[in-house]
């Protein structure tokens, strides 16, 4: 377990989980949802109160998929938003991020409103670009800005890259390598090149065929 760090004092600072509620099937990976909101939680010396949450988390309903983002903030109080959550896109185009991730850069590691890097790539977004990838300072592949990148080799094994590259463990991620699915491994622009096939995914939407515009 990581130690406690000083929480940030900027009043606007939330804990973030992102989660699909779907009609006759009920929240996507919920649980999996709420133990990285109290790993962090608990890394940065929140109270996490899982009935507050689960009260909070209770009163989503609805006839339509729903896009639920629950927050919590520094003094633990839990708050939930919803919207329609739309189809996925039968692929996207992936380009580079100009920017560079540091691997050793903790928060990384933790999803919270702590997310400048990867909001000002998306507002830098190409019209013809949908997501953007990041690399690290040994060129290493890291991740994109809302989802985690996956590269399938020809006996159709899943590689994702690791934690020590500087990601955030995503709840499909996690998933995927507990079940076998999914492995780690150190990826380089030379290894998505090759790939047979590359995606792009994240709890919320699953898994996304991707097409990378390589430099």
């Amino acid at each position: 377990m990581e130690s406690p760090v000083r929480a940030p004092t900027e009043p606007d600072f939330r804990l973030i989980e992102t989660f699909a509620f779907r009609p006759g099937q009920g929240f996507v990976r919920l649980e999996r949802h709420l133990r990285r909101m109290a790993r962090t939680a608990d890394w940065l010396g929140v109270r996490f109160d899982v009935r507050r949450v689960g009260e909070v988390v209770d009163g989503v309903s609805g006839a339509n998929p729903l896009r639920c983002r629950l927050t919590l903030d520094l003094t633990g109080a839990p708050e939930i938003t919803m919207g329609p959550l739309a189809d996925n896109p039968p692929d996207w185009t992936v380009g580079l991020a100009t920017t560079r991730l540091t691997s050793s850069d903790i928060w990384l590691r933790h999803k919270t409103t702590r997310r400048a890097i990867y909001d000002q790539a998306r507002a830098e977004l190409p019209d013809v670009v949908d997501e953007l990838l990041f690399l690290n300072e040994r060129d290493e592949l890291c991740e994109g800005t809302i989802t985690n990148l996956f590269v399938e080799t020809e006996n159709g094994c899943l590689l994702t890259p690791p934690v020590a590259a500087g990601l955030l463990p995503g709840i499909l991620r996690e998933e995927l390598l507990e079940t076998g699915r999914a492995a780690e491994a150190v990826l380089t622009l030379h290894d998505l090149a090759a790939a047979h096939r590359v995606w792009m995914g994240n709890s919320l939407r699953g898994l996304i065929p991707a097409q990378a515009m390589l430099p």
